[in-house]
């Protein structure tokens, strides 16, 4: 299917053709490299995707006690299960499909090329029946079966061995957990070797050699690492899998650094044995393996990747692209504004920079084209808008919630903190793209080619519905992450299957069944204490209170509003409901299902394409989910290895010696580090490492906590619309058919307000509404500061000057810096005016950053200066004059443009 604009049948050049599902699909395989399975693999990959997710749905609701309460039966537990087995098992899942999803070779490596070209100098020298060519050939043959997958579209042997292993592995945590609870306090050399577990290889105990005589939990440990370093290979990059394995030999041979030799003799540690390093890094779920990144992936992380694969395969994301055009289209530059809007919602819940991009710019991209943009501009608007929505709340991707568990602050607390860096970003985005649209002269949409935005909101309401609740639980209820996003799945899940069975027709039939429901289980809460079909099985405990039983009753609503939908659904199989739209994902998958039944009709069948939505959704969470599993495992070691050696105390000292005692060094430096690092990883990975090596020396220098996290995790976003590497703007070009470097510098040109606001907010922690507390000077460094509350800003003192004056700097700012990169306004902007915008965006949005260079810069030539604290009247009187300069400089520019305006209606024939 094609993805085109709505109501738009043409287009005026084969270039700003819209773009297939198939160009889509070629992008995203030359990037992510993944397997296009079909038949009996991809039905493997489908059951292990939606046992997966049907796991963590389990954790979300139950916990970590496997039940599940039946009529008539009551509570039937399966196992109760310790944090250390539910991230073995999290793990397991995420290697196994990793294996099934991700080649080991593709043949296109340098060994593959040398095996080639060996059989062809052979085939030269000794002919093709020599038997040395025939046994090379041979064994290359098998090599390649066994290691090979050219075509992306076999599992090979190599791969169910290691799947085997990873089960192998869990399946030790579920069954022998006391094993190794023991070993945790006596090592695991007092663990029993492989045929002390395993009792039918005791008559060949003889032929194991070596592992005879080894603990067999270590041996799974160190197995178990490197399965977690080859998935590190195949989902994220060879590149991320070198640095985590290099902590590792360094954890083992660190000790080896002199500790006189300057500068890096702190990082010297004391010998470690590798059974002592093992442990730590595969059965501890404070660091290693199933550390804390696990832990967040468990708790956090997976539940709202499902949440953001229910909203989708609902068919919410063509629904939020038409709403933001038919918002914004009509505008001058509507497209590139709409794609702003669009591809910033869309970033949040995937949390995906690459994926968004893709699929979002292959609707939004080919319109910006259409309309006047530039190929590298579309494809830049679209690359920076989606890698920011990984810092937009309130889904924030998943380092949000690693930021809640490493700085041990709410989620509520988290979001609050981050919205207005965020409004301020895409604000500048915004911002360019009209500064660009007014340079070009670029209009907007004609409105008969957009949707009727009041019957736009009036058919597809109910997709706002899940983002309102979720904001709802975490801000007003306060509940935790996990039991928010059940409760918004349940949610989509109850709204998708009333919507699916709501039509004139059967409306009626739908109210009167929901009603009944209703009823039925309120008498039944009323008379037993239980549901209506618990009542009928005899499990009730007794009569309550009609309060008690209405909201009881009133809790099952999401239960209830499934099944009326279903039962509905059932009366009338072959309704096609007139609001809903599933992704064209469920509805391929639903023909496709019923075509290998030989049932294609059950394509239309109302039940069952609900059912299908169920499995695609959880299938499609678990495949995203994947490289994110596999990331914080593998990212996880890193931590592991600091705080098994010690290192961190030296870490810190080596960084503060580097950064000579100023705060702007430091800053640099993690700066560039995190974009550096985060080239072509996910931004999860870069935030853990990152927050583990310097987050520490951050809050050192008096940077408050959270600041410093967010600090990290901003640049770490940057780094995927950062030339050379710019993966997230690689994948823009791919789509707008644009020289991919020169995306790469657009997006990030788009993009610099998000690199000047991080230092705005390290220095004015009032941007990120924190606030220090009464007793700070008696606090550690990093709990001084805390998120404001409604109360704070009765406080005229800290509302104005720490707040207000800040946040309309920084707004004020970006557009400063809009035509610092744009070079229009109303008119040209030349190269002195353009330095001249970058000073009072400078002043404007982090006057504390010029003001604490100065000091060191003066303090590298010998000039000594009083302290490099700014005082806040210093500041504002920076920000003061900077607001001068930009009025000054903003009336000039509209004088000569609407000098120029005069001249052009002159020259107009009469």
């Amino acid at each position: 299917m094609t993805t085109t604009p709505p109501g738009d049948d043409t287009v005026d050049s084969p270039e700003d053709a819209a773009v297939t599902d198939e160009e889509v699909d070629e992008v995203l395989q030359e990037i992510e490299r993944k397997r296009s399975l079909q038949g009996a693999a991809a039905v493997v990959v489908a059951i292990v995707g939606i046992t997966f997710s049907v796991f963590q749905m389990w954790l979300a609701a139950k916990g970590f006690v496997l039940s599940v309460d039946l009529p008539g039966l009551g509570t039937v537990q399966f196992a109760a299960l310790q944090l250390l087995q539910i991230n073995a098992v999290h793990v397991a899942f995420g290697l196994v499909l990793t294996f099934l999803l991700y080649p080991t070779s593709t043949g296109d490596g340098p060994l593959s090329g040398r095996a080639v070209a060996l059989a062809a100098w052979l085939d030269d020298r000794l002919g093709a029946d020599h038997p040395v060519t025939r046994t090379v050939r041979a064994v290359g043959g098998a090599l390649a079966w066994v290691f090979v997958d050219p075509d992306f579209d076999r599992v090979t042997p190599l791969d169910v061995v290691l799947m085997g292993i990873s089960v192998l592995a869990a399946a030790y945590f579920i069954t022998d957990f006391q094993e190794i609870q023991r070993m945790r306090a006596l090592g695991l050399e007092s663990g029993r070797p492989i045929q002390g577990v395993f009792t039918f290889l005791e008559p060949i105990a003889g032929l194991l050699g070596p592992l005879a005589d080894t603990s067999y939990a270590f041996v799974l440990g160190v197995v178990g690492v490197l399965l977690v370093l080859e998935a590190t290979r195949r989902a994220i990059s060879l590149y991320l899998m070198v640095i985590v394995a290099a902590f590792v030999v360094y954890a083992r041979f660190g000790f080896l650094i002199p500790q006189n030799t300057a500068y890096v003799g702190v990082l010297s540690i004391p010998p470690l044995a590798w059974d002592s390093i093992i442990q730590n890094l595969w059965y501890n779920t404070e660091n290693g393996v199933f550390g804390i990144p696990v832990t967040v992936s468990v708790q956090f992380i997976y539940i709202f990747i499902l949440f953001g694969a229910f909203l989708e395969m609902s068919g919410a994301g063509q629904w939020f692209i038409d709403l933001a055009y038919g918002a914004t289209g009509t505008r001058r530059g509507g497209p590139a504004k709409a794609s702003i809007l669009a591809s910033g919602f869309m970033g949040t819940i995937s949390g995906s920079s690459i994926a968004n991009t893709v699929t979002t710019g292959a609707f939004t991209i080919p319109l910006m084209k259409r309309s006047g943009y530039r190929p590298e501009f579309a494809g830049g608007v679209e690359a920076s808008a989606s890698s920011g929505g990984q810092i937009l709340p309130p889904v924030m991707g998943a380092a949000a919630f690693l930021i809640v568990q490493y700085t041990v602050t709410p989620f509520r607390d988290v979001i609050i903190a981050a919205t207005i860096p965020a409004i301020v970003f895409f604000f500048g985005i915004w911002v360019m793209v009209h500064f660009e649209a007014t340079k070009r002269n670029i209009g907007g949409l004609d409105p008969s080619e957009l949707v009727d935005i009041r019957q736009h909101l009036t058919t597809g309401w109910f997709y706002l519905v899940p983002i309102g609740l979720l904001l709802y639980y975490l801000i007003i209820e306060r509940l935790s992450v996990a039991r928010s996003a059940w409760f918004t799945l349940i949610a989509i899940g109850a709204l998708v299957a009333l919507v699916a069975a709501y039509s004139d027709e059967t409306r009626g039939r739908l109210v009167a069944i929901f009603g009944a429901l209703f009823v039925a289980n309120f008498v039944a809460q009323l008379l037993a204490g239980v549901g209506f079909l618990g009542a009928l099985l005899g499990d009730g405990t007794g009569g309550q209170s009609a309060q008690a039983a209405f909201a009881a009753t009133v809790g099952g609503l999401g239960g209830m509003a499934i099944v009326a939908g279903v039962l509905t659904l059932a009366t009338r199989p072959a309704l096609d409901s007139p609001i809903l739209s599933f992704d064209d994902a469920v509805d391929d998958a639903a023909q496709t299902t019923a075509d290998a039944l030989g049932r294609s009709e059950l394509a239309s069948n109302g039940v069952y394409r609900l059912t299908v939505f169920l499995g695609k959704s959880m299938e499609s969470g678990a495949r995203t989910a994947v490289p994110v599993v596999i990331a914080v495992a593998a990212a996880g070691i890193i931590p592991g290895v600091i705080s098994v050696s010690g290192l961190g105390p030296n870490l810190v000292a080596l960084i503060r010696a580097v950064a000579g005692g100023s705060l702007v060094l430091l800053l640099l430096v993690t700066a560039v580090a995190s974009i550096i690092l985060g080239m072509g990883m996910p931004t999860t990975v870069t935030y853990i490492i990152l927050v583990s090596l310097l987050a520490p020396a951050l809050v050192g220098f008096g940077v408050p906590e959270l600041a410093a996290h967010l600090f990290i995790l901003y640049f770490g976003v940057i780094a995927d619309i950062t030339p050379p590497v710019a993966v997230a703007a690689y994948a823009a070009s791919g789509v707008a058919k644009s020289d991919a470097f020169q995306t790469g510098i657009e997006a990030f040109s788009l993009s610099l307000n998000k690199a000047i606001v991080p230092f705005a907010f390290v220095l004015a922690p009032g941007i990120v509404l924190l606030r220090r507390k009464a007793n700070a000077d008696e606090l550690p460094l990093g709990e001084q500061y805390r998120v404001v509350q409604l109360t704070d800003f009765l406080d005229p003192g800290f509302a104005i000057f720490e707040v207000f004056i800040p946040v309309a700097g920084v707004f004020v700012g970006v557009v400063a810096l809009a035509a610092t990169v744009i070079g229009y306004v109303s008119a040209p902007v030349s190269r002195s005016q353009r330095g001249a915008f970058a000073v009072s965006s400078l002043l404007l949005m982090a006057p504390g950053l010029a003001v604490s260079g100065l000091y060191d810069l003066l303090g590298l030539i010998g000039v000594g200066v009083g302290g490099g604290e700014v005082s806040l009247v210093v500041d504002i009187g920076l920000r003061a004059v900077g607001l001068v300069l930009f009025v000054a400089l903003m009336l000039e520019n509209r004088r000569r443009g609407e000098a120029v305006a005069e001249s052009a209606a002159g020259a107009e024939p009469a």
